[in-house]
Formats: C-alpha cells, sequence, structure tokens
C-alpha cells in the first residue's frame, strides 16, 4: 500500500468520499424546492432568504441525525461545517428558482384571462 505524508487522508476510503456527492445533490434540490415555495407564496426580501436559511438548517439536520447518525465527522471531512454550508452555487439557484416562480404565478396577469370588450 502506498503511503502518503498526510495521515488523515488514509482514514477516508476514496469510494465512500466520491459518494458523498450526493450531499450535494440532496442540498441542491432542497434549494430548488424551497426557491419554489418561497415564490409560490410570493415572499420578498428577507422573508424569502429566511425560508432558505430554514430549509438549508432542516435539511443539514436531517442528514446530521439519518445519514450521519450523529457522526458527521466520521462521514465527511469538513464535519458539521461541510453539512452547513450550503454552497454558492445553491445559493443562485435557490434566487433563480425563486424569481422564475414568482414571475410566473404573481407576475403578468395570464394570457388567457377574459378581456370583457363589451365594456
Amino acid at each position: 500500500m502506498a503511503s502518503t505524508a498526510d495521515p488523515t487522508a488514509q482514514l477516508y476510503s476514496l469510494p465512500n468520499v466520491l459518494h458523498n456527492q450526493c450531499l450535494t445533490s440532496v442540498k441542491f434540490i432542497s434549494a430548488c424546492f424551497s426557491g419554489a415555495v418561497a415564490g409560490i407564496l410570493g415572499l420578498q426580501n428577507w422573508r424569502g432568504f429566511a425560508l432558505f436559511a430554514i430549509s438549508v438548517l432542516s435539511t443539514s439536520f436531517m442528514m446530521y441525525a439519518v445519514n450521519c447518525k450523529g457522526k458527521p465527522s466520521r462521514y465527511l471531512p469538513g464535519g458539521v461545517g461541510e453539512l452547513i454550508n450550503p454552497g454558492q452555487d445553491n445559493i443562485f439557484t435557490f434566487i433563480l428558482v425563486w424569481t422564475l416562480f414568482y414571475g410566473i404565478v404573481h407576475g403578468m396577469p395570464s394570457l388567457f384571462a377574459v378581456v370583457d370588450l363589451g365594456r
């Protein structure tokens, strides 16, 4: 077996670390759903970002309790910090989906609205 200079590098299995990509996918899906909910509910300003923060914290708690069994440092190189960190991409995804759904639901009147031309 080849030795590495960093002794902590041997504590992590490469296939398992690569499998942690699922964590990124779960965070991405959570950001999409919370953005859609914020847009549909018509949340604006800090209320929308508060929903995003609640979504990140609840998703992190579920991953902490269910997947990591209360010991994230055993499964993730970054520990709890890696669970809670939403990532820059997920924040941008949240804002994109939030504005998309807000515009669809609360934006311009529907093109199929009946116009009363008799008046």
